[in-house]
């Protein structure tokens, strides 16, 4: 497996590092290094824009709808570099790497020309309406529906786990638009705006005291029916290739993130003498050691994806990634002792290896809960019989 770049890659990657540094040091430096989700959202879409401008915000993309249709190197290229430049989680991270992949993929040329534009501009951000209460990593369960009333579909339902909904223009739902179905079959994949009546967002308080998540409420929402992806009953086909592309390229930049982490760790077991402790050290390699697999992993992964819908051995990287950075978390309050346990009263966060700690500990249940990567790995990956369901 060759893990190296040519030289031209070489020259993309100083290109995209001496960028994404002079904004972190420059008009942006306000928001570099932002360890949470929610922090200074008009600043984080100014930055959106500010990508945008200069064709960074979604490289991959073809040319024609605002991207520079970058390799797959260069992909993973940006990625990492942006990570390491200590730019902000992306706040359009579901219209960027989701939904946008998804209606290249499989949108009309109509909803193309609607909202891959805004999309690219940064000036349509996204969120994603999957999970429910009781239909946590079971999709197939939900219980949103939608009736057809003329031109227009009807929402009644509630999502819950809605990352970033409170900052978000629009929302992708998942729901059922067939009566008397149930499990995969009946389920259609709307475009829904977010500013009308018959929505309501409530943020979830989290135990690190954000809210990136909410619950959205639909009460008579309505959605035109040209903002249905692909044909109605086949939301469960849509739904889990945009799934797909969650294992894309931006794996590359979470590790990224995931290193800077591992490093604040290794600087405070220097900083402290922990890591001259034989039991301390042996920790740390292991961490270091899972976080190289976990990246030469993927890299084999994203070469043999192409970069698009991924399958195979991608299955099982969200339980590898969840798993570790779980584990580094634990480290992470091993490493700082009564130190990672208080913060300064005037403080308006945890620092980053606390908030680490108290964040990961959600890393093993959202986007499918640990027990359930299991079943897809099994099922999906491996070929066994499926576990009896009650609704399948």
């Amino acid at each position: 497996m060759k893990l190296g770049f040519s030289d031209m890659e070489e020259a993309f990657r100083r290109e995209c590092a001496s960028w994404l540094d002079e904004q972190m040091a420059g008009e942006f430096a306000d928001i570099r290094g932002i360890a949470n989700l929610v922090d200074k959202p008009e600043r984080r879409k100014a930055w959106e824009r500010r990508l945008a401008e200069h064709r960074y915000s979604c490289i991959g993309w073809p040319i024609a709808w605002g991207g520079r249709d970058a390799t797959l190197n260069e992909q993973v290229i940006f990625a990492e570099e942006y990570a390491r430049a200590g730019a902000p989680n992306r706040l359009n991270h579901m219209g960027v790497e989701l939904l946008g992949p998804t209606l290249l993929a499989l949108g009309s040329s109509e909803q193309k020309a609607r909202f891959l534009p805004a999309i690219a501009e940064g000036t349509a951000i996204w969120c994603q309406g999957y999970s429910e209460p009781g239909a946590g990593s079971d999709l197939a369960a939900i219980r949103t529906r939608a009736r057809r009333d003329g031109d227009e579909w009807v929402i009644e339902g509630q999502k819950i786990w809605t990352s970033l909904a409170q900052f978000a223009d629009m929302i992708f739902v998942l729901a059922r638009t067939e009566d008397g179905t149930s499990g995969r079959e009946g389920l259609s994949f709307l475009l829904v705006d977010l500013d009308q009546p018959g929505i309501a967002i409530r943020p979830i308080r989290q135990i690190n005291g954000e809210a990136e998540f909410n619950e959205v409420f639909f009460d008579g929402a309505r959605c035109p029916v040209e903002n249905m992806v692909g044909a109605e009953g086949e939301g469960w086909t849509v739904s889990t290739t945009l799934l797909s592309f969650e294992r894309g390229i931006s794996t590359l930049g979470q590790q990224m993130q995931f290193r800077n982490e591992l490093d604040a760790v290794i600087a405070a077991a220097r900083r402290n003498g922990k890591a001259a402790d034989p039991v301390f050290r042996q920790r740390l390699a292991e961490a270091e050691i899972g976080l190289r697999l976990m990246r030469y992993g993927a890299l084999r992964m994203l070469a043999d994806g192409k970069g698009g819908a991924l399958a195979g051995a991608a299955l099982t990287y969200k339980i590898q990634w969840a798993s570790w950075r779980r584990a580094l978390g634990e480290l992470a309050m091993d490493v700082l002792g009564q130190e990672g346990e208080v913060a300064p009263v005037d403080a308006e966060a945890w620092p980053l290896l606390t908030n680490l700690y108290l964040y990961s500990r959600a890393d093993t249940i959202y986007g499918g809960t640990n027990q359930i990567q299991r079943n897809l790995i099994a099922e999906r990956g491996l070929g066994l019989p499926r576990e009896p369901r009650g609704n399948a």
